[in-house]
This record gives structure tokens, C-alpha cells and sequence, in this order.
């Protein structure tokens, strides 16, 4: 089914996408290594699932997907903006005030 095979490239590539804004930029090729190995893990954890299947398909489409959606960050500077924006993501940078209140001695 190829559906799942699209399923696995949008979500591992995700995974890679927030790896390696959390890295430095020139260590991409980390983050899909690193995609690469939790998803040929995931493969390996469901053979000790009943009624699941290891498909080489699966890591081939969890590798690829990380290593587009890095190539993409990387080289698009529209996809990176779009990721980095306030409209996708807000960040606030207000923290927020902890109210105290006295305690009565006893």
C-alpha cells in the first residue's frame, strides 16, 4: 500500500526537520542518519509485535523522507522561512508571573 509508505516519509521527515533545526545546520546529514536508525529500530521493535510486519520498504521510505524534508530545509530558504515564522509557530516570550501568596504563621 503506498499510502503508508507516504505516512512513513511525511512523519520521519518531521522527525528529521525538528532534529536539525535543534542542531547546527551543517550537521543535516546527522539528523538523517540518526532518522535512519530509529526507523530501521522501529522496523526491528515491530517484529516482536503480533500481527505486525517488517518491511525494508518502510525504513527505505522513513530514510528518504528525512533525507528530503532535511535537503529541503536546507537548500529552500521559502521552506525554512515558512518553519521559522511566528504564522506557523508563535513563540511567546512572555513568562508568565507566579502569584505568592503570605502564609499565616501558626
Amino acid at each position: 500500500m503506498y499510502i503508508d509508505k507516504v505516512g512513513h516519509g511525511l512523519v520521519f521527515g518531521l522527525i528529521a526537520t525538528l532534529i536539525v533545526r535543534a542542531m547546527d545546520r551543517r550537521m543535516g546529514w546527522w539528523a538523517v542518519l540518526i532518522v535512519s536508525l530509529f526507523g530501521i529500530s522501529d522496523e526491528f521493535r515491530q517484529s516482536f509485535t503480533p500481527g505486525r510486519e517488517v518491511e525494508f520498504a518502510d525504513w527505505v521510505a522513513d530514510t528518504v523522507g528525512a533525507l528530503l524534508a532535511v535537503t529541503l530545509y536546507l537548500r529552500w530558504g521559502f521552506y525554512r522561512r515558512m518553519l521559522e515564522s511566528r504564522l506557523v509557530l508563535p513563540v511567546s516570550r512572555k513568562v508568565p508571573s507566579v502569584q505568592t501568596r503570605a502564609v499565616p504563621a501558626v
